[in-house]
């Protein structure tokens, strides 16, 4: 029961963020948006303000919005999307993932400012002495203090970095306080192909620090640019052939969000703000049926000074519909064979 809960939660906040941003920017730049619906199915609720119907629906998972004129065979009406600017159809089509990027920028700002930070103590002292490297050997132990690595007096954590990068894998010697007493320690440093340096597996003690309101902004917008760029990097990897095409479809989602559930509400939250980057990402993709496809199809009819005709329109709409069933249909028979 929680997984359908939870699943229901996270699609149906994607989605309607989602078509929110197309709404939004459409109603800003003079569209006429016949309805808004959350949910999919038959109606349940329905409001008519103006000119748009608001209407919630039976089976809240997503939603849409009915935009007069995005159809290839509506009429150019006033009002319309078709009637409307390059750069406004443009601003339109790019709002639905501009939102779901920033959605995340919010809910990790607020998970930031509720459960804080951590981080690292500069004093030299262990916060973390991993089993079976050469610390953990050598009788290193949490809250240890280092004094002195080779001779060489330690006063921060850094000390410690460059002392051991000078030192190379070579034995090295070093002295720590422990409940008052200097011991000696000798060990043989492991040298890291991914970080490039030596280790000897250690690292420094954290603290908790919950940052003001500005600060979780700025790390809200840091931290989704970076998974932003983080999942960029993924997909060109995946295209050449660097990495692994591993694809979750519907049933997958809704799992690893009942999963997650289980854990509580904040990583639930965070959950949410990662599908958000992931989603605003694939919908840039140049696609047929996606928000790049469209994009690069007005692009196009400015080079052209004339949009493709409906013919044309329908028949790459078909084949961008049929291309995301078949990926959904992939992925799908993944979760449940996986």
């Amino acid at each position: 029961m929680l997984t359908i809960l939870a699943a229901i939660f996270v699609f149906g906040v994607l989605v309607t963020v989602h078509e929110f941003g197309h709404f939004i920017t459409a109603k800003l730049t003079g569209m006429r948006v016949d309805e808004f619906a959350i949910g999919f199915g038959p109606k349940i609720y329905q409001q008519k303000d103006g000119e748009t119907l608001y209407s919630l629906r039976a089976i809240p998972l997503g939603g849409y919005n009915k935009i007069a004129g995005m159809d290839p065979d509506d009429p150019e009406e006033e009002n319309s999307f078709k009637s409307k600017s390059i750069p406004a159809r443009m601003l339109v089509i790019l709002a639905g993932s501009l939102m779901n990027f920033l959605l995340p920028v919010i809910l990790f700002s607020g998970i930031f400012m509720i459960n804080g930070i951590e981080k690292p103590v500069d004093e030299p002292v262990l916060g973390t002495v991993i089993t079976d490297k050469a610390a953990d050997r050598a009788g290193l132990k949490v809250g240890d203090k280092i004094l002195t690595i080779n001779g060489k007096q330690i006063n921060a954590w850094n000390d410690i970095i460059v002392s051991l990068q000078e030192n190379g894998t070579k034995e090295v010697n070093l002295t720590a306080e422990r409940n008052g007493a200097v011991q000696t320690f000798t060990m043989t440093p492991e040298f890291d192909e991914q970080l490039g340096r030596p280790l000897i597996g250690i690292s420094p003690a954290f603290v908790s620090e919950k940052p003001g309101v500005a600060d979780s902004i700025k790390m809200g917008f840091g931290y989704t640019k970076y998974i932003i760029f983080a999942m960029v990097d993924g997909l060109q990897k995946i295209v050449t052939g660097k990495a692994p095409a591993e694809v979750a479809g519907p049933i997958g989602v809704a799992q690893m969000a009942g999963e997650v559930a289980e854990k509580g509400v904040l990583p639930l939250i965070s959950f949410v703000a990662f599908l958000s980057i992931n989603l605003g990402v694939i919908n840039l993709l140049p696609l047929p049926a996606l928000d790049g496809g469209h994009f690069v199809l007005l692009l196009l009819e400015g080079v052209r000074g004339k949009p493709l005709g409906s013919k044309a329109m329908n028949t790459i709409q078909t084949i961008g519909v049929a291309l995301i069933l078949a990926i959904t249909l992939f992925s799908t028979f993944k979760d449940i064979t996986r």
